[in-house]
């Protein structure tokens, strides 16, 4: 009778990299998991505002932001004193004249339309939460023309003024690439 005696197989390339390509398959699940799952989801419940200037001209968008850093404390007491979407409605309906007066009066003439309306709002991301590219229900302050940079807030069921951090040109990185290229870099 032969006696037993151990097989010794040799791994190839593939086998051994078999589990970290099964570990990279698992990151991108997470990830689009987590890009799926974790958007905002009380967009239908807000009434959002946009400010539109005439230019984008430097002058032209210093009295856009005049007139958003005059308006942004009555925004955001009318926000803060309303507890359903219908509460902010008639809150804001009631700060239409007076919003009115103070861009008219800091426009340099230039012309002054307020209307709430759906309007295009780009997509926008805030930490973890996405708001998509779609049609809100807004408020439209156009300064002039409009054609300018326009900046704009969900105002239900909280505020959002552009961050700072926004501002800044981030470096997008992936992760999953930045791990594979530390382990053979």
């Amino acid at each position: 009778m032969l006696t037993d005696y151990e097989i010794i197989r040799k791994k190839t390339i593939v086998q051994k990299l078999v589990p970290y390509i099964e570990f990279i398959i698992l990151l991108i699940i997470i990830q689009a998991f987590v890009a799926v799952f974790m958007t905002s989801t009380n967009e239908e419940d807000a009434i959002r505002f946009r400010l539109l200037a005439h230019s984008d001209s430097p002058s032209d968008q210093r009295v856009k932001m005049g007139i958003q850093h005059e308006i942004q404390p009555l925004i955001e007491n009318a926000v803060n004193k309303s507890q359903t979407k219908k509460e902010l409605g008639d809150n804001l309906v009631a700060l239409e004249s007076e919003i009115l007066e103070i861009a008219k009066s800091m426009s340099n003439g230039a012309t002054i339309s307020l209307e709430r309306k759906e309007a295009l709002f780009p997509p926008k991301r805030s930490g973890l939460f996405i708001s998509p590219q779609a049609t809100y229900d807004a408020y439209v302050l156009t300064i002039g023309s409009g054609r300018g940079d326009n900046w704009w807030c969900a105002i239900f069921p909280k505020i959002c003024f552009p961050d700072k951090k926004e501002e800044e040109e981030e470096k997008v990185t992936f992760f999953v690439w930045e791990w594979i290229k530390g382990i053979f870099g």
